[in-house]
């Protein structure tokens, strides 16, 4: 199984609270970024185009503790940036940790295998190694050659000291839909927890503006990839936002579900979109117009499918619809069922 069943029961608990209190707008998976700075320079990331004087910016410990007791999710996902460059990152993580968040730190992992002996194995803590494809994918998504194989050694050496890990990949128009399945299979062999799959959608700021998915190609894209999944595959995320991906299901945009606190503020009204900022996360979800965002009523939305706005929709389906639970239940035990 992808996920731990402590971390399953914690989710659920929590979201079946918000249901029965009557909440409507609720965060699953606070996206905390607490710099933007990166050893990287890929090309279709829009995070590190900002001027040095950003860049040099850094959240600190207290702030990101704070953020996550504000906005109450019970998940915190570290993206960046690369979170590792950050001299206070495992203090901010130990923080998290002991506030019993289950946190997953997303990393290039360049740094990764130097820095294991400051963070301590816990059922809480996950690595998130940002993995695009097999080494000649990755070292091209990523612009650099060799980041695929350092990233491999140091999964090995985290997964040998006893780290959770899973990736995280995000695939492009031109990605090839037999060599992801072997990047899967790849995956699967070095023993990582589970992996989880986005379509990569336009940054604004992002060089390369060539390759990011439309929605029927999205569709197919990933209908080609999971539409036969291998039996030991495991995926670290909502089985419905995999149907979702496939065009199984339709959803409509809960930006809420995952909402991003960086050096600006709480960003509205996502993680992609840059629409303004908020000074406290209540002001977000009161300030924030929810529905003149997502598809067909928003243009910079039309084509987007990405998890930041659509996998907090399917955790809802899971826990709001008979055949959404029924689903889920299928394609969790029977993960080969799809």
């Amino acid at each position: 199984m992808a996920v731990p069943l402590s971390q399953m029961f914690t989710v659920t608990k929590y979201v079946l609270t918000q249901k029965l209190t009557r909440v409507k707008r609720y965060p699953l998976v606070l996206m905390l970024e607490p710099l933007f700075r990166c050893n990287l320079a890929c090309a279709g990331c829009g995070k590190i185009q900002y001027p040095d004087h950003v860049l040099d910016k850094r959240l600190t410990p207290e702030q990101c503790w704070a953020a996550a007791e504000e906005c109450g999710a019970p998940i915190v996902s570290i993206p960046g940036g690369e979170p590792m460059i950050h001299p206070e990152m495992p203090a901010i993580v130990r923080g998290l940790v002991a506030q019993e968040r289950y946190v997953y730190l997303c990393t290039n992992a360049i740094l990764m295998e130097r820095k294991l002996d400051e963070y301590q194995p816990s059922k809480f803590l996950t690595f998130s190694v940002h993995m695009d494809g097999l080494k000649d994918e990755h070292d091209l998504a990523v612009c650099r050659d060799g980041v695929y194989d350092v990233a491999v050694k140091a999964i090995k050496a985290a997964l040998k000291r006893g780290h959770r890990v899973t990736t995280n990949t995000t695939l492009f128009d031109d990605a090839n839909p037999e060599r992801v399945r072997k990047f899967f299979d790849a995956m699967m062999e070095l023993g990582v927890e589970g992996m989880m799959i986005s379509p990569g959608y336009s940054y604004q700021k992002a060089p390369d503006q060539q390759h990011f998915l439309k929605r029927e190609r999205t569709r197919e894209l990933f209908s080609r990839i999971l539409g036969s999944p291998k039996k030991g595959w495991q995926f670290n995320q909502s089985p419905l936002f995999l149907d979702f991906l496939m065009g199984r299901r339709e959803y409509e945009c809960t930006p809420w579900g995952n909402p991003t606190y960086n050096v600006f503020g709480w960003q509205k009204p996502c993680y992609l979109l840059q629409e303004g900022y908020a000074k406290t996360f209540r002001e977000l979800m009161d300030s924030t117009e929810w529905d003149h965002y997502g598809t067909g009523r928003n243009e910079k939305c039309a084509d987007c499918m990405v998890h930041c706005g659509y996998e907090a929709s399917a955790v809802e389906d899971t826990f709001g619809t008979l055949s959404g639970f029924g689903r889920t239940v299928k394609l969790t035990v029977l993960p080969t069922s799809r």
